[in-house]
């Protein structure tokens, strides 16, 4: 991670725009304004764009009451507050079996990343309610991919090549 570096604001309009920014760090290189290499950005990415389509890792019982309760309470607004600033806070929690180690295989995690995001976009059938927010429609679930996308990869800067930095003569 550099000192200084900002996080970028991103937005991407569909998830192929956010294959296409992954797919552009992994060619270019980038530098980290957060503690994750792409590799680890694009294993998250790929779970939680599972847990919809598979299920949701069931947790031990104290966490699910805890899920339980902030769905019933605050979830609801919570998620229009999400949708509506179309960003993420930094530093919430997640679990842990979404964390990978730093210095992954990027190549596979970009592609895997890809096929996810395809599958995602392919998928039919129902979903499964979100713990925190319970059951969402498709259009929501894939506003949320959207957001969370840019939120990781926005950590990730793309590095400019010393040529971009001088003026032509």
């Amino acid at each position: 991670m550099k000192h200084g570096l900002s996080q970028r604001k991103l937005t991407f309009d569909t998830l192929d725009d956010a294959v296409r920014d992954a797919e552009s760090l992994r060619a270019c290189g980038y530098d980290q304004a957060g503690k994750w290499d792409l590799a680890q950005v694009c294993g998250h990415l790929v779970d939680w764009m599972r847990f919809p389509l598979d299920g949701f890792p069931k947790q031990p019982l104290p966490i699910r009451l805890m899920l339980f309760a902030i769905r019933a309470t605050i979830g609801r607004r919570e998620i229009r507050k999400v949708l509506a600033a179309r960003a993420m806070k930094d530093g919430n929690p997640t679990l842990p079996d979404t964390v990978y180690a730093p210095g992954g295989d990027e190549a596979e995690a970009v592609d895997r990343f890809h096929q996810t995001v395809a599958r995602f976009q392919s998928h039919a059938g129902p979903l499964h309610p979100s713990p925190v927010f319970g059951d969402l429609d498709y259009d929501t679930v894939r506003q949320l991919q959207l957001i969370h996308c840019a939120h990781h990869l926005g950590f990730l800067i793309p590095r400019v090549s010393p040529a971009a930095d001088v003026p032509p003569q």
